[in-house]
């Protein structure tokens, strides 16, 4: 019990989200670091590329988040040079979530969206700090959840392309700004397809803000 209060305590600010689509998934999330009510800091990257093909967006506790995130890049590429292959979605997402359980007595106080491309195509998964590993098409974390999904339950659908997704992710994340505090300053937007993980610029991200 106590150790599900810490992680309440912790897991207040951002908002991530991950999207499935038919060539692709793709990764948005907010750059506001907070600490309760103070903004710590305004441009935190939230979004990381573990591999070429897998990346990963973070909520929670920025410390914990940033050795987690050390922690699997190191680990896909052993595994690359170790059996000669890239890692998949689903082994990547087992072994964050056997990680996460592992720690459930002292926590990483993290939770991920998870997502990629290999040779079943392009998944997602959300981790959560005990250790969960869940598989879906839409995902959001973060106290502006709520509202993202809104939007995400409004305006996603299956079999969309990456570049589709990528607007509804940025529409997502613009409506978390205007109505979530521990949510704002910026949106980090990026895509991983067959030709590998790819970060919007910020005039790209600007213009579509400005199209929505």
């Amino acid at each position: 019990m106590e150790n599900l209060d810490k992680i309440n305590e912790y897991m207040k600010g951002t908002t991530t989200v991950g999207i499935t689509c038919r060539d692709g998934v793709v990764l948005a999330s907010d750059t506001r670091a907070t600490m309760g009510t103070l903004i710590a800091h305004k441009f935190v990257r939230k979004s990381f590329m573990l591999d070429n093909h897998l990346g990963a967006t973070v909520a929670g506790a920025v410390a914990d988040a940033q050795a987690l995130i050390r922690w699997i890049q190191s680990e896909a590429k052993l595994y690359r040079m170790r059996q000669g292959e890239e890692m998949s979605v689903d082994a990547l997402a087992t072994l964050l979530g056997n990680i996460m359980f592992s720690h459930r007595y002292y926590p990483l106080i993290v939770q991920l969206i998870v997502g990629g491309t290999d040779k079943k195509g392009p998944k997602l998964y959300s981790i959560d700090p005990l250790g969960s590993s869940i598989e879906d098409t839409v995902i959001s974390t973060g106290s502006g959840s709520p509202v993202a999904y809104g939007v995400l339950e409004d305006t996603y659908r299956e079999g969309m392309s990456v570049d589709e997704g990528v607007k509804v992710a940025v529409r997502a994340l613009r409506a978390s700004l205007q109505r979530d505090a521990m949510t704002g300053n910026g949106i980090d937007v990026v895509k991983i397809t067959k030709d590998g993980f790819v970060k919007l610029q910020d005039k790209e991200i600007e213009k579509l803000v400005n199209e929505q």
